[in-house]
């Protein structure tokens, strides 16, 4: 199996690349779309457009653990093929959409097939060993990187000739992405690995108790949690912010955010692979954080288009400390149960996006409405700092158990 890892991981980029290209194709007009169907202002359209994230992610987390266990069960290839499948449909639907009401419709049926980063993640544990689990986990992150270089900026240009095409050409992409993993990506989990489906372990509550049974990364976990509300301060007010503060077009926003994506691909598809190994996780964890803590409060200070782009170079930076962590913690968990461990991880990342994104867009929109006790655009990322800032702690104090608990371990090993 390991001697294909790299092939294998070669398949699951491009299919998770084509799949973000998809995705990313449909940001710069989502807050013009929103105003459209609403005729409402974009103070109010961002709220708006945090609660359409909610209803993805709420139907996400319902549906993660499931779409998890049944990897474990079947395999991994068939479940990423139907999710595929369901939001290419998905984005015809949204294309056609008539009313906000249909919007969120659309993303209930997403949130019920998002399945592909939950068997990417077990995917590529399969074919990783422990020690190149870390590194291996930043794939994701270029895929991301390089989707959003090719996606927002596809989006920007075509958007420019009516908000609904961007949602076309996602639909397009995306099928063909189905298409592709339909006659090349390959099964990774041999079926001696597979285990019995169990419902009382394919619910997100079943789901997130299962990681008791690990302690040590509970911490850690935690960490992540707070990691993940905090990246709403900038995937979700990106394009109502830069609207706001600096008066961006579709076109302008779908360039930042390929600026952002290139900047992400070249620190998570290559420098990471650099510095996890130099640095070690651990580290990694702490250098990832702070520079994450640092980027969130300069955007939140920024007062011109071109510190925009000045202050992505050590917010990307900051993104070693996601696979590092997802690293240290997938090493304690079983090959046969890393479906279960990636679809609980899911689960909370949609859990945090259930509250992140509500929580995010109805702090910028209290601090830029008419009515606003003081004119703050930038107030979510400043909140985004600060819980990173936090999470940087529960990760501090965590890991020092760990520590001590595998140190516990080697004396009575000695003794």
């Amino acid at each position: 199996m390991f001697g294909k890892g790299k092939a294998a991981l070669g398949f699951i980029f491009v299919t998770l690349l084509i799949d973000v290209i998809g995705f990313g194709i449909i940001i710069p007009v989502m807050p013009k779309l929103i105003q459209e169907l609403t005729g409402a202002t974009l103070s109010v359209a961002s709220s708006y457009g945090g609660w359409l994230l909610f209803a993805y992610a709420f139907m996400q987390f319902i549906c993660a653990p499931i779409v998890g266990n049944l990897s474990d069960r079947f395999g991994r290839r068939p479940v990423l093929l139907a999710s595929l499948f369901g939001f290419g449909i998905d984005y015809l639907f949204l294309a056609y959409a008539p009313t906000l009401a249909w919007l969120f419709v659309g993303r209930f049926v997403a949130g019920v097939m998002g399945a592909s980063f939950t068997t990417a993640s077990a995917y590529i544990a399969d074919v990783s060993t422990p020690e190149k689990r870390a590194q291996n986990f930043g794939i994701i992150g270029a895929a991301f990187g390089l989707g959003f270089i090719i996606g927002p900026l596809i989006g920007g240009l075509v958007g420019v000739y009516g908000t609904r095409i961007p949602f076309l050409v996602a639909a397009g992409l995306t099928l063909v992405n189905w298409l592709y993993g339909f006659f090349i990506l390959p099964e990774s989990l041999s079926p001696e690995n597979r285990r019995k489906f169990e419902w009382k372990r394919a619910n997100p509550v079943g789901s997130l108790i299962s990681l008791k049974r690990f302690p040590i990364i509970t911490g850690l976990i935690a960490s992540l949690v707070l990691l993940y509300i905090s990246a709403h301060a900038v995937q979700t007010n990106w394009s109502y912010y830069t609207i706001e503060r600096f008066h961006w077009d579709e076109r302008m926003i779908g360039i930042s955010l390929t600026v952002v994506g290139l900047v992400m691909a070249i620190v998570q598809g290559g420098l990471i692979r650099v510095i996890i190994p130099k640095l070690g996780q651990e580290r990694s964890v702490y250098v990832g954080l702070s520079l994450y803590a640092l980027g969130y409060f300069l955007y939140a200070i920024s007062t011109q288009s071109w510190m925009m782009f000045a202050v992505t170079v050590p917010y990307c930076l900051g993104a070693i400390a996601g696979p590092a962590l997802q690293g240290i913690i997938s090493n304690t968990v079983p090959r046969n149960e890393q479906g279960e461990l990636q679809g609980a991880l899911t689960s909370l990342m949609s859990l945090t996006a259930i509250f992140g994104p509500p929580l995010m867009t109805n702090i910028f929109y209290l601090f830029t409405n008419v009515n606003a006790p003081i004119y703050l655009p930038g107030a979510p990322m400043l909140l985004g700092a600060v819980l990173t800032v936090i999470s940087a702690l529960l990760a501090r104090r965590s890991l020092k158990k760990a520590i001590l608990a595998r140190a516990g371990t080697s004396v009575e090993a000695t003794g």
